[in-house]
């Protein structure tokens, strides 16, 4: 069965604002889940690092209003950030600023690893996740 975006969320606990156009939500005060285009993974960003790069203004509207006030917020506060990884059927329609609900995409939950808002810079932000210690270490075994 395929995963709609409400369920990934809902897996973490984490409830979306509106359905159409959200694409983070807080799970409690010290928790973000977002979800982050997979096309815009930062290669080579470093070793054990999982890390996504974008630029707030690329698009525009409500969900965007609230991803960027979400972000800043987990920045700020050093807040823990959750991943569903959303892959675009039509990565160039994305770049392009086109409404992202409308765009054909799959959505998977990666519960494997932990993040934290890296960096904003101006309309930059990073989010690095990486997997949790135990999990690093037993799949090192």
């Amino acid at each position: 069965m395929k995963l709609g975006i409400s369920e990934a969320f809902r897996r973490y606990g984490a409830t979306l604002k509106n359905v159409n156009w959200s694409v983070s939500s807080w799970t409690d005060e010290r928790t973000l889940v977002v979800s982050l285009w997979d096309h815009h993974h930062l290669k080579n960003y470093g070793v054990g690092i999982l890390a996504f790069g974008d630029q707030f203004d690329r698009w525009s509207g409500p969900g965007n209003t609230e991803f960027r006030a979400n972000v800043t917020r987990a920045y700020e506060q050093e807040s823990t950030v959750r991943l569903v990884l959303a892959r675009a059927l039509e990565p160039d329609r994305v770049q392009r600023g086109e409404d992202g609900s409308k765009i054909p995409k799959t959505f998977a939950v990666r519960d494997d690893v932990i993040g934290r808002v890296a960096n904003i810079s101006g309309e930059t932000y990073v989010i690095e996740f990486r997997r949790p210690a135990s999990q690093a270490l037993s799949n090192a075994e």
